[in-house]
């Protein structure tokens, strides 16, 4: 953490100082308070005549130091926000950043709701942690060693009944804390799993309302926030014992304390004002103690926080990059060369000794049955994951040599499920192609059949997209999907399965603006309609994570029978031949 303070270090540092001002003028109060009584009202060192001017003069000190304490708190809180909120803010971007830099299975690991719990809540945790450490830790040690000292410089008596509270003080919060301790990170899972049922719900809704399945994701939902409760009480039980239990110990203190004072009061060893000064004293010492039990609270929580926060910070990218970044001897070709590849954690491989060579400029489909591996197959070519064994290559180069932001920008990916942004239509094409003009977007959107309904928008290419798209069609979204993937400037156009939700009329379409559009771009599409892939120049046909047959369609309809299982389940009886 220390990284992250260093950078703000001068904020924190006048916070402390500030804060000593604040601390050092409670402290002298109760001296001039004694005084007041003592002299100016008691008279004890003027025969028993007390003086208005004196009471006037210190009363006005007091409010002094009061005012000029108040200034110096105000200062203090203002750069405690400044350290605290800046370096929240630090952390949170690195969180994010090394977020982004995360592979696949990193991401799975985690989680999508555990990882929205660390940098919004865990971190918030954080800066709740170093505000209170840099305001709470001067603040406590001053009032709590400065009360102490003082005492002792009033009346020995007196500091020796405090110094003998004290270890008991100290004894029942620690205990209370260390009880606690533990589930501060259990309640921040909790919050993990909240988050995750609440982001797959509100992703999920349409489908748990065509389920009717409303009350079962209630019922999901109040186990999980039952136990975030259940904890929740817990460690407030613990703090809501060892208030009364501290507050009890000092009132004692201060019971004794009056007994002795008083005892030294009738033998003249103490006087009315060092007993009031003692009795304040005491008061700002338990202040001292009671901040200590938050002080100790937040520290915990938000260590416990930052242990979380500092898994994500040291995760490393599993997938390392490489060094080169321009063009290999073969540009515009893929080659799977013998690979194989297990999910990580998965028992067993979905894809097993693929051989297949992609040539510059040509249209390779990839068909077969759902869970064959076609998915997995193209996601090693923008290197989402490492093979397990064999090479790929693009442009003749191994995929892990190139750097990944490289390799990415050669490829164009189009989903079957589109990710659409909350953002303008015209936004969400430009991400092909940032700071595209505006006629470049037209054109892809025109490529990819989606200029038609953007126009009748009620703003056309400014028209926002909801969240997650919600306010366009399948078809709609498919289409804004292939737009941006046209827009993008790559070597190699990827379709996993993209025009799924596009009638044939419009696929049809599209394809042919698309030769038009990009004549020279290798295109691999993988599809599950004969309709769509009996064009392409060559179709791969897979089985059970090989490759069953290669081949255009007229060779393997004469001489695949997988592929010709589906043309008959597509076709009909249609003659094959």
């Amino acid at each position: 953490m220390w990284r992250y303070i260093k950078q703000y270090l001068h904020f924190a540092v006048l916070a402390a100082l500030f804060m000593i001002g604040e601390v050092m003028m409670d402290l002298l109060q109760p001296a001039i308070m004694r005084s007041i009584v003592d002299d100016g009202v008691l008279g004890l060192n003027t025969g028993g005549v007390g003086s208005l001017n004196l009471i006037w003069t210190l009363g006005l000190q007091m409010i002094g130091l009061v005012l000029f304490g108040g200034l110096c708190g105000s200062l203090n809180n203002m750069f405690v926000h400044l350290s605290g909120q800046n370096i929240g803010n630090e952390i949170r971007k690195d969180c994010f950043r090394r977020i982004m830099a995360f592979s696949f299975p990193q991401l799975d690991r985690f989680g999508a709701g555990p990882l929205v719990t660390r940098v919004t809540n865990d971190i918030t945790q954080v800066q709740t942690f170093v505000s209170t450490f840099v305001r709470g830790m001067i603040r406590t040690s001053l009032l709590t060693f400065g009360s102490l000292y003082f005492m002792f410089r009033l009346n020995l008596d007196f500091g020796l009944v405090m110094l003998c509270a004290f270890p008991f003080l100290v004894g029942c919060i620690g205990f209370c804390l260390w009880k606690a301790n533990p589930s501060f990170g259990q309640l921040q899972a909790q919050l993990d799993t909240i988050n995750a049922i609440l982001q797959e719900d509100i992703s999920g809704i349409r489908i748990i309302k065509s389920c009717v399945r409303e009350a079962s994701e209630r019922l999901r939902f109040g186990k999980a926030n039952d136990g975030l409760v259940r904890t929740q009480l817990r460690i407030l039980t613990l703090i809501a014992v060892m208030n009364p239990a501290v507050n009890g110990l000092m009132y004692l203190a201060v019971a004794v304390l009056l007994f002795v004072g008083s005892g030294d009061a009738a033998a003249g060893r103490a006087t009315p004002g060092d007993i009031m000064a003692a009795v304040t004293y005491t008061t700002q010492l338990l202040n001292g103690i009671l901040m200590l039990v938050l002080l100790f609270q937040n520290i915990s929580r938000g260590l416990a926080s930052w242990r979380r926060v500092k898994e994500v910070l040291d995760s490393e990218p599993a997938l390392r990059d490489g060094s080169f970044a321009g063009d290999g001897p073969r540009p515009g070709e893929i080659e799977f060369r013998d690979i194989s590849f297990t999910y990580p954690g998965g028992g067993r491989p979905v894809l097993e000794h693929i051989n297949l060579t992609i040539h510059k400029g040509e249209t390779v489909a990839v068909m077969g049955a759902t869970g064959c591996g076609k998915t997995s197959l193209l996601s090693l070519i923008p290197r989402f994951y490492d093979t397990t064994e064999g090479t790929v290559l693009v442009d003749g180069v191994d995929v892990r040599e190139y750097r990944q932001q490289a390799l990415r920008e050669k490829t164009a990916l189009a989903l079957q499920k589109a990710e659409l942004f909350s953002a303008p239509i015209a936004d969400n094409i430009e991400w092909g192609l940032p700071g595209a003009p505006r006629e470049a977007l037209e054109a892809a959107a025109k490529t990819a059949q989606a200029d038609g309904f953007i126009r009748a928008s009620a703003n056309g290419y400014d028209t926002l997209v909801a969240e997650q798209g919600m306010s366009l069609s399948g078809g709609q979204k498919q289409r804004l999907s292939i737009a941006r993937a046209v827009a993008k400037p790559a070597e190699f156009l990827i379709f996993d399965d993209s025009t799924s939700a596009l009638d044939l009329k419009t696929e049809a379409d599209l394809y042919s603006a698309l030769h038009e559009a990009c004549p020279g771009m290798t295109r691999i599409i993988v599809a599950q309609r004969i309709a769509t892939v009996r064009r392409a120049d060559r179709i791969v046909v897979m089985e059970n994570g090989r490759i069953a047959a290669v081949g255009p369609h007229e060779e393997l309809l004469a001489g695949c029978k997988p592929y010709q299982n589906i043309y008959h389940s597509q076709m009909g009886d249609e003659d094959i031949g």
